[in-house]
């Protein structure tokens, strides 16, 4: 192998990084912020749990699949998104696997389970300013919002990864203080015995499971933009790791504060309700201050979300999966036609209620990560020798244990989706199935031009010459 070929290996790698030198990369503290974005973005969208299960089972749900679902799929995504330092993330990583066929179904179902997860948030940004601001709740005016908020925050990511991030530092700062003096208000109020109220009759499995998860997963998320990370194979896992416990305690403390503080009455927790806590607790100008940064936390979270889905397309394109037009960058080195298709199907599934939201998104999502785990596996079993800058220590039997509890939880998942949320997903799944086709034969016709970087070896391949040679 020519060294003019390994370089060009490295730099696909790289995510291209030869026509990238004139952005500027994502440091560790912007990269931290987007990661809290991308799976949580603070307690808002929890409160159905309390809902759900009562206090003690929200508050130990938390800590249980942060434990058997959180830590196993970043300590995955760190050392996966190492592997393959470039954007595409998970669909690169099933694609060396598995195959480009199992690489597009990879990114088809989490892109379109991104899409409609991004449509959550302006769901939630409207139920928590409809408290105050009645006439949003139905209607042409929250038609007019959605279309609106869609704008705004697709701009934002047009205008690039470096403003991105720091706009999702300063939202997350912003959002996170109030439930800080809520904490020291609650102080005197607390009553500890309300956190250990439990009925089991009275659950309501599925709203439960699907809420946790929901609040809990997309760790893998940030790996799409990982040729976007300055240094990623020290970077990305730093910030994981500091990602993984700034989401946790932000769950946990404000349900201590919201369920110690005030008599729990299940039927009123739902989204929006930390709201009136907050008035409970301290007065208008505390609701006031919970409302905004509700409504800063969903801009956060749909930013950080659309960054992830368009720079997914842009590194599918890159590899030759989809039209180079998915590859064309902005001036501010943004994927202009991702970001595009992306709002789009924002705006289509704005509509959906809360729940079928969720629980649609965490359906496909499922399937997704079941992708990454035999990915995960097959890639230690398959190429031990490849160069992974963090590497989780365990063995291949190690490895396999790791994926087994969440893979187990995906199951639980799947089994309590309804009849409805199946067939949807289902049918989504199918038309990946045969979109994959159509795409080659298009490309075999030469209908639209693709990338030819698709034809080069798997990165690995090159990663391991580039030591023989050495």
């Amino acid at each position: 192998m020519s060294d003019n070929n390994v370089a060009e290996y490295v730099g696909l790698g790289e995510g291209s990084s030869h026509d990238l030198n004139k952005y500027q990369k994502v440091s560790i503290i912007p990269l931290v912020f987007l990661i809290f974005y991308e799976v949580s973005g603070g307690p808002f969208g929890v409160e159905d749990s309390v809902q759900a299960a009562g206090p003690l089972l929200a508050l130990l749900g938390f800590l249980v699949f942060a434990i058997i679902w959180s830590v196993p799929e970043a300590l995955i995504t760190a050392e996966m998104g190492t592997m393959f330092p470039e954007n595409g993330g998970y669909v690169v990583w099933v694609s060396s696997a598995l195959g480009p066929y199992w690489g597009f179904q990879q990114g088809w179902v989490k892109w379109l389970s991104g899409v409609i997860d991004n449509a959550l948030y302006p769901v939630l940004f409207l139920d928590y300013l409809k408290s105050a601001i009645p006439a949003l709740e139905s209607g042409l005016p929250r038609t007019i919002a959605v279309l609106v908020l869609t704008a705004i925050l697709t701009y934002m990511n047009y205008r690039g990864m470096t403003i991105v991030g720091w706009a999702a530092t300063l939202l997350g700062v912003f959002s996170l203080l109030p439930f800080i003096f809520m904490g020291f208000i609650a102080i005197p109020e607390l009553n500890p015995s309300n956190w250990f109220v439990v009925n089991l009759e009275t659950v309501n499995w599925s709203m439960y499971f699907n809420t946790l998860f929901w609040n809990l997963n997309y760790w893998d998320s940030i790996s799409t933009l990982a040729g976007e990370v300055e240094n990623p194979g020290t970077t990305l896992p730093k910030s994981l790791f500091y990602a993984l416990i700034l989401v946790v305690v932000g769950y946990i403390f404000p349900l201590l504060i919201g369920t110690g503080a005030v008599p729990v009455e299940r039927e009123l927790w739902s989204d929006g309700y930390f709201a009136d806590i907050a008035k409970m607790l301290g007065g208008v100008w505390l609701r006031t201050w919970v409302l905004a940064a509700a409504a800063l936390s969903n801009m956060g979270m749909f930013v950080a979300e659309m960054s992830s889905d368009s720079f997914q397309l842009l590194g599918m394109a890159e590899r030759g999966m989809l039209p180079s037009i998915f590859a064309k960058r902005s001036p501010h080195g943004t994927p202009l036609t991702g970001i595009l298709f992306s709002a789009s199907g924002v705006i289509l599934l704005s509509f959906l209620s809360f729940q079928e939201i969720v629980a649609a998104e965490n359906y496909l999502y499922c399937f997704g990560m079941i992708m990454e785990f035999i990915a995960f596996v097959k890639l230690r079993m398959k190429q031990p020798a490849a160069s992974r800058p963090f590497k989780i220590p365990v063995g291949t039997v190690g490895a396999i244990l790791i994926c087994i509890p969440p893979t187990l939880l995906i199951f639980v998942v799947l089994a309590l989706a309804t009849p409805k949320v199946m067939v949807i997903s289902i049918a989504a799944m199918i038309i990946g199935l045969l979109l994959q086709p159509c795409i080659e034969y298009t490309k075999n016709k030469r209908w639209f031009n693709f990338s030819t970087k698709s034809d080069l070896p798997d990165i690995h391949n090159a990663y391991d010459q580039c030591s023989i040679v050495a």
